[in-house]
């Protein structure tokens, strides 16, 4: 890419692994997930080898699994999934200054990048104009092949993209925050949600639960939209101010022109100008979810009051630290339910039918 600095990538062959893990995973779209054996490097002078302890499950899990995004991010199989990892240090490499044997760390969707772009050296890992590579599914620059992530009973990962984790937080309820988590605080953050802003949230699920969450932590004012009134009980449960059926046209007319910040959680297609119109002036409607179709939006609905519409994708580094140091003062965690990896084909099912309240988390201590 033109004016785009190239990272200084070793020319040489594979490393050979150093041991093998245990793990689950997918050997094509159809298969389900069964035990694997995983691949493991070496470890390098500012590496981590992490024992898991805990994997939340991503919808992006499935998606990937099952080869729903093979336009633009093909799956390449064997699949191993798994990037909200909470683990121990088991081994630290010569260079590693930040960790020990023994700390609890957490490792979120990246496991490197190529650390010298303008990007990631502002602390937007997540934006690396040479792309991070993603903790599985992505090419694996020391093994060859592909990474595998967290659906496994170890990983071995650079110094730079393990995170600490408070003794203060529930650690199975801490996994889903490394996704989730700082998928919903980043965007709330960069557009400086606080104290006394009127704040949407669109959609009760894995990334809509901790959106409210962490919108309530602010001080805002948190309203929920949702297509189901039988969420309406369980948003209450969660601080929300006020549930709107979006549905119902005369709920949502109530509203018109009076948010300051709408966070979209929502990947099913949808009517983005129906949340826009809500947006005051200079309000801004931001997306995570990641609909399949593109979306139509009315150019005037952003015009008048000057409304913005924009995207947020994870968080880097240095913000998902703060994220986690944030929820454990703060008392912050995912809603989850816990399951064996021996059940996880099971919970895929459900969660294409969005039967889990908010996010399965799998014990890797059952991987046996």
């Amino acid at each position: 890419m033109s004016g785009v600095a190239t990272p200084v990538i070793e020319t040489q062959a594979p490393e050979a692994p150093a041991y093998h893990a245990k793990g689950y995973a997918a050997n094509s779209a159809t298969s389900g997930l069964a035990n694997f054996s995983v691949p493991r490097r070496e470890l390098r002078p500012d590496d981590v080898q992490i024992n898991i302890q805990y994997c939340g499950v991503c919808h992006s899990d499935l998606h990937q699994v099952r080869n729903e995004w093979q336009s633009t991010m093909p799956t390449v199989y064997p699949c191993v999934p798994g990037h909200e990892i909470i683990g121990r240090v088991t081994k630290t490499g010569r260079a590693v200054k930040k960790f020990k044997e023994d700390d609890i760390v957490g490792v979120g969707c990246m496991v490197s990048s190529c650390g010298i772009c303008e990007n990631c050296r502002a602390g937007d890992e997540q934006f690396c104009v040479n792309f991070p590579t993603l903790t599985y599914n992505a090419e694996d620059k020391i093994l060859g092949g592909v990474t595998y992530g967290g659906y496994s009973d170890s990983i071995v990962v650079r110094e730079a993209f393990v995170l600490r984790i408070s003794d203060k937080l529930d650690l199975a309820g801490a996994a889903p925050l490394l996704c989730a988590g700082i998928t919903t605080y980043s965007p709330l953050r960069h557009w400086n949600v606080s104290k006394g802003q009127k704040v949407g949230i669109v959609g009760l699920g894995g990334l809509g639960h901790m959106g409210v969450k962490f919108a309530k932590a602010f001080g805002a004012n948190v309203v929920l939209f949702s297509t189901s009134p039988r969420k309406t009980a369980d948003a209450k449960r969660l601080g929300v101010d006020e549930v709107v059926i979006s549905t119902n046209p005369t709920d949502m007319q109530k509203h018109l022109a009076s948010f300051d910040f709408i966070l979209d959680t929502v990947s099913a297609d949808h009517d983005l100008n129906a949340y826009i119109e809500l947006l005051k002036l200079d309000g801004t409607m931001t997306l995570v979810g990641a609909p399949e179709k593109p979306a139509s939006v009315s150019a005037f609905n952003l015009l008048f009051r000057r409304r913005r519409l924009a995207g947020s994708i994870i968080g880097g580094i240095r913000e998902t630290q703060e994220m986690l140091d944030f929820c454990a003062d703060h008392g912050i965690t995912s809603d989850i339910e816990l399951i064996k990896i021996q059940d996880i084909n099971q919970a895929y099912e459900r969660l294409a039918k969005s039967d889990v309240k908010y996010r399965f988390v799998i014990d890797m201590s059952s991987l046996k």
